[in-house]
């Protein structure tokens, strides 16, 4: 089977151009299962009922998120109504929504996992490394094969959580950066493992943001509004072709284009 991992959709523009294209690029690949990282998918950051339903719609299977996933007041009730749509599984359990779901792609059953790196980042949260223990025990006879989408901003964090987990997840993919990295591979015991996967934001912008905003906030160091960049949308994402018996990768591709 491939899972296509797509990464973070920046604002109106990203979304749209999932809406317009997702369903194209899954057939270009012959894609079996979709993850989007969509925590940044709304207009101004964040995530609401509209824009989770339209990537839904145009072709994630799940959406997996992070940090920013509180930005819209009412993520609340759609992390509570909608099972593919996750916050990070190791944010407190109380917390509205849910890390993890299985979703049956032809019969195969894909456990898709959210969860937030600690280093760097703002906030403390339980540790992403035993909370990956624990769940797969809780559902080690009800998978078949294992993503991992591990937002997090130190790069040692995020090679180090996928040589924990190799052998045991079939792809470790991290998010949050928005810069692709040159770095996909497959760990010796058979997980494969991309340190970011990028953006699905404008290219000619700082991280999907009009980047005169962020110079600004450069030299000025004052706050700042962001906005979201117009332009040209470029697509970053990964392809893992897995074993399903096995639950190996067997291969890895990163995805990188600007749309025409």
């Amino acid at each position: 089977m491939k899972i296509l991992a797509v990464g973070d959709v920046v604002g109106v523009n990203g979304t749209e151009f999932i809406r317009k294209n997702l369903w194209n690029i899954r057939k270009e690949h012959k894609i079996d299962v979709t993850v989007l990282n969509g925590e940044n998918a709304a207009k101004g950051n964040g995530l609401d009922r509209s824009t989770a339903e339209t990537l839904l719609a145009s072709g994630a299977d799940v959406i997996t998120s992070g940090n920013h996933i509180w930005k819209k007041y009412d993520v609340k009730n759609v992390l509570e109504d909608m099972d593919f749509v996750l916050r990070p599984a190791n944010f407190p359990d109380a917390c509205p929504g849910h890390g993890c779901v299985i979703f049956n792609a032809d019969g195969v059953r894909t456990l898709v996992v959210s969860l937030i790196g600690n280093v760097y980042m703002q906030d403390a949260y339980a540790s992403p490394f035993e909370k990956a223990d624990e769940i797969l025990k809780k559902f080690e006879n009800e998978y078949d094969v294992c993503i991992v989408d591990f937002h997090a901003e130190a790069t040692s964090e995020k090679i180090a959580l996928a040589k924990y987990l190799d052998g045991r997840v079939c792809a470790v993919f991290g998010t949050h950066t928005h810069v692709q990295t040159a770095d996909a591979r497959i760990e010796k015991n058979g997980t494969a493992a991309v340190t970011d996967i990028g953006m699905t934001g404008a290219y000619d912008s700082v991280l999907g943001i009009k980047y005169e905003c962020v110079l600004e906030k450069f030299l000025k160091k004052m706050p700042i509004r962001f906005e979201e960049a117009d332009g040209k949308i470029m697509f970053n994402g990964a392809v893992f072709d897995v074993d399903e018996k096995t639950g190996r990768t067997i291969s890895v591709k990163l995805l990188n284009f600007v749309e025409n």
